[in-house]
């Protein structure tokens, strides 16, 4: 028996009619995001998979790719005691930083809000004026120079604290939290504006509906309203924030030197640019950003669900 109203000998449009009918109904707005779509294919997506592919191979870039499979993932989780060296501390400093450094721009972004536009604009300006000031961090070279000239050895010499100055930026016992303290100096960056802009975005209205439903004081304000009417801007600060933290080697070679004392403060960054830039393997080199980029991937689902929680 036929089912009632099952269509008899009509056959689905193919795939290649669904992508012309959506053509014809969107090509406006896809030739309009066309600049930025080719540009992040050409500069993002390509390389990615350009270094995946490499991952497996051997490239010292002076002679064709040689595929070698998985020996090189063998090679740097078997062999490579520099790369755990460089895991452990790279852990340990995205541990630290990436969620101080989250929560400081989330806090001082929610404190400066309250304030009177004209105050609201200059304390922004300070707040994030050392991310955007080029090498304002050489600024701690100074402060913590191995000398007695430096700012930190002469004011504890002057206190009688230490008799001899410390090496700060070469004892492996020091290095570590000079590197965390110096990047959350500096992490007031644009995660601090993406939540500026988020808590501007707010409908005031809906703090209203919720004094009507029961919200008492700003803590559930900032529970059950703030944070869930922000979760797109805290995933796009929560990116930002793992990818600065498991991607940090710029500023830690520049007050460390490269290589740091004992590898004390070597990260994987570090490591990468170690083989891609210097040794030129970029086979080798491509099977570490493989790796990183998916660890950065799985911290960032991670996030991705304690945020679904907020106002829960």
């Amino acid at each position: 028996m036929k089912a009632i109203g099952s269509p008899i000998g009509v056959q689905k449009p193919s795939i290649w009619s669904r992508v012309k009918a959506e053509w014809n109904r969107s090509k406006t707005s896809y030739l309009f995001i066309a600049p930025f779509l080719i540009l992040f294919t050409v500069f993002t997506v390509v390389p990615v998979v350009l270094s995946i592919v490499l991952s497996f191979t051997y490239f010292n870039t002076l002679q064709p790719p040689q595929w070698v499979g998985l020996d090189n993932y063998i090679r740097l989780f078997l062999d490579d005691d520099v790369f755990q060296i460089a895991v452990k501390n790279t852990f340990i400093f995205a541990a630290i930083t990436g969620p101080l450094s989250y929560m400081l721009c989330f806090f001082f972004a929610w404190l400066i809000n309250e304030l009177r536009p004209f105050a609201r604009a200059v304390l922004t300006l300070l707040f994030y004026a050392p991310s955007i000031s080029g090498n304002a961090y050489m600024i701690w070279l100074i402060m913590f120079s191995g000398d007695m000239y430096g700012y930190v050895n002469g004011i504890l010499l002057n206190w009688g604290i230490i008799d001899q100055p410390i090496q700060w930026l070469i004892e492996p016992d020091y290095m570590m939290p000079i590197v965390i303290l110096v990047t959350l100096w500096m992490s007031l960056g644009t995660s601090f504006l993406v939540f500026i802009a988020g808590l501007q975005g707010i409908d005031h209205t809906l703090y209203e509906a919720g004094a009507i439903d029961g919200v008492r004081n700003r803590w559930q304000e900032l529970w059950y309203i703030t944070l869930p009417s922000m979760k797109g801007y805290l995933m796009f600060g929560a990116i930002l924030t793992i990818t600065n933290s498991f991607a940090a080697a710029g500023q830690i070679t520049a007050l460390v030197g490269y290589p740091s004392t004992d590898y004390a403060v070597h990260t994987v960054m570090q490591h990468l640019q170690d083989y891609g830039n210097i040794r030129f393997e970029m086979g080798y080199a491509s099977t570490i950003a493989v790796v990183l980029f998916i660890t950065m991937v799985g911290a960032q689902k991670i996030v991705q669900k304690l945020l679904d929680k907020l106002g829960r």
